[in-house]
């Protein structure tokens, strides 16, 4: 039999996880190759042997999908699936075209059947865009269910950036294990929250096998998504977070539209600092496309650990960097939170950054006539020492930064610092104790 060549067209998460469940031990395909992008550094490594099966004994390698048509061609690929979130509907077309004009077919999985039942009740927490307020939604969901007695294990969407086959299955209780593992500023920015909170988390490559020790010990699982990607897990309990600072985007990108048509719950976030047109829209793109979910008001107020600072300064704005980057946010917390408190200029970052964080401008911001945020990447940690210098480089009186982490303790900061922090708060009913309460008792 003829195997089916086929290329995953990925970003070092939902490929692998793709694989595992589907074309790993189908000998109908060969998986010739991942493809990757989003993430820096990804592409010239491979997909470990000890994780690919017996299928593939030499590993899979991943390649660059700047290079997609020639890796068509060179490896006669007769099918590419696309296994990354976060994507805008032409952007999905767009490659669809690049894909049909090489010559090769183009399919997306669905979400039933890619997603694992586990021996215990899952609640998902989704969103259609980076950058919603998953990870407040989820600390609260866990805090809910803590009250009332259950014992929550988070499982997060994956960010395997480093040795694949030492990151096959992770869990993370104490501030120390960000260590062991070697973790990113993108993976601490997701993990350490939960740990602060007394909370277990685990994430990794093999999904099933995550799922299986995460169950040992847990009442309930919580699946804490990464981007706009469908949960790993078939779920009790969908919800979804939509974000009316991008209104229209609930219903524009992949898969995105997918989690806002399959949701339980709809929490629309941030009613405190968007647009009141913006929330109509964002409510009836959610009434038309899911009329039966429950929706859920909330918003993110902000913590600022040190405001009177702010007021009069020059301030630099260090931003959580999914979301200012293939999330497409122009500001974040800690803009709000510098407009609050009265700051006087806002410095543009570019002239005094370096190495990968030009990179980042280059490809994330090249027509803007003005940056007033630094996405705090942190890819590894050469990246994380371009962001240092970054950041003491620049001519400003106070670094404002609004990253789920505190950042000071992964890089050193020679100006003031002010940190600001966000929480999921309800407003009205339903709210989030309401909708949980078959899980509550």
């Amino acid at each position: 039999m003829n195997r089916r060549r086929t290329l995953i067209l990925g970003a070092a998460g939902r490929d692998f996880h793709n694989f595992n469940v589907v074309y790993r031990n189908d000998s109908g395909y060969e998986v010739v190759a991942f493809t990757a992008t989003q993430i820096p550094d990804i592409d010239g490594r491979k997909y470990p042997a000890e994780l690919a099966g017996e299928l593939y004994p030499q590993g899979i390698p991943i390649l660059a999908e700047d290079d997609l048509e020639e890796i068509i061609e060179k490896e006669k690929i007769d099918l590419c699936v696309l296994s990354y979130s976060d994507l805008s509907d032409a952007t999905v077309m767009e490659l669809c075209s690049r894909v049909n004009a090489a010559g090769a077919d183009f399919t997306m999985l669905g979400a039933g059947r890619t997603m694992i039942k586990s021996t215990k009740p899952v609640i998902a927490v989704c969103a259609v865009r980076t950058g919603c307020g998953k990870s407040q939604t989820t600390r609260r969901v866990i805090e809910i269910l803590q009250e009332a007695g259950k014992k929550v294990v988070a499982i997060r969407h994956p960010m395997p950036y480093g040795d694949l086959v030492a990151q096959r299955v992770q869990r993370f209780e104490k501030i120390e294990d960000l260590e062991k593992y070697d973790c990113t500023i993108e993976e601490m920015e997701e993990y350490e929250p939960h740990i602060k909170r007394g909370n277990v988390i685990y994430a990794g490559v093999d999904y099933e096998a995550i799922l299986r020790e995460a169950e040992k010990e847990a009442d309930i699982i919580l699946w804490d998504g990464g981007n706009n990607d469908t949960s790993f897990y078939k779920s009790d309990l969908l919800i979804t977070v939509v974000d009316p600072h991008r209104p229209g985007h609930e219903v524009s990108y992949y898969p995105g539209q997918t989690n806002l048509r399959m949701a339980d719950v709809v929490v629309i976030n941030k009613i405190d600092s968007a647009y009141p047109d913006d929330i109509d829209i964002v409510r009836e793109n959610t009434r038309i496309v899911n009329p039966d979910a429950v929706v859920v008001d909330a918003a993110s107020p902000l913590t600022v650990d040190n405001p009177s600072i702010i007021t009069g300064a020059d301030v630099l704005i260090v931003e959580d960097g999914p979301t200012l980057t293939h999330g497409e946010m122009e500001y974040g917390a800690g803009y709000v939170a510098a407009e609050k408190y009265g700051a006087a200029e806002y410095v543009d970052p570019r002239p005094y950054a370096v190495g990968s964080i030009i990179e980042t401008f280059d490809k994330y911001y090249p027509d803007s006539e003005e940056v007033r945020v630094l996405p705090a990447m942190g890819y590894g940690e050469d990246q994380m020492k371009d962001l240092q210098q970054t950041i003491n480089a620049s001519d400003c009186d106070v670094v404002v930064i609004a990253t789920p982490i505190d950042l000071t303790r992964i890089i050193k900061i020679n100006k003031p610092v002010v940190r600001v922090g966000y929480d999921l708060q309800e407003i009205g009913k339903p709210d989030l104790a309401e909708v949980l309460k078959k899980f509550t008792g």
